[in-house]
């Protein structure tokens, strides 16, 4: 079970959905409204013997190192978030899964996005607060049977893509079906 970002609603969500377990984590950036739900990782370190990996870009990985410095301690606290960072270099995989980061613009910052291969060759990308899609990336994102992608607003915004925007992109992109998020 692999969990993408944790908002400030990650309680809400985990018992909506019956989440009682996650293997790893993965972050896409340090903007509140994607990791303020840290502390509720906790729910899933509580059994566990290892600390819980989570994957993120350098400086998302340093951000949250600096708000959460207990959670990062190699002694770990029991009962707490014990965290087991991994800065993504390359591709890798989890079980079955191979996971590849998607950097996308965001404003002034660089975002991760994230493309998910299955054995068999089914493939989804998942990008949340992207304005521009480079180059590089967007080669990463060929033949892909879904692709999910931000799409704020109707009209435009500094930081995120609008509906058109995203639109566009995904007449670029061609995967199968494109499914709108973070309206």
């Amino acid at each position: 079970t692999l969990l993408v970002d944790f908002g400030p609603d990650l309680r809400q969500q985990a018992l909506r959905e019956k989440l009682s377990k996650v293997d790893a984590v993965l972050v896409t950036h340090q903007h509140l409204d994607h990791i303020m739900g840290f502390d509720d990782l906790r729910a899933f370190c509580w059994h566990r013997p290892d600390p819980l990996r989570l994957f993120g870009g350098p400086d998302t990985l340093a951000a949250l190192e600096r708000m959460f410095p207990w959670a990062f301690d190699a002694q770990g606290y029991k009962g707490y978030v014990r965290i087991d960072p991994q800065i993504i270099t390359a591709p890798f995989t989890l079980g079955d899964l191979t996971i590849t980061s998607l950097p996308v613009v965001h404003g002034q910052m660089e975002t991760l996005g994230f493309r998910f291969d299955l054995p068999g060759g089914h493939a989804l990308a998942y990008l949340s607060d992207v304005k521009e899609i480079p180059p590089a990336t967007a080669a990463l994102m060929a033949d892909l049977d879904v692709l999910i992608i931000d799409a704020l607003r109707p009209s435009e915004h500094p930081t995120h893509m609008s509906h058109q925007e995203a639109l566009h992109a995904a007449a670029q992109i061609k995967a199968r079906q494109t499914i709108l998020t973070h309206l």
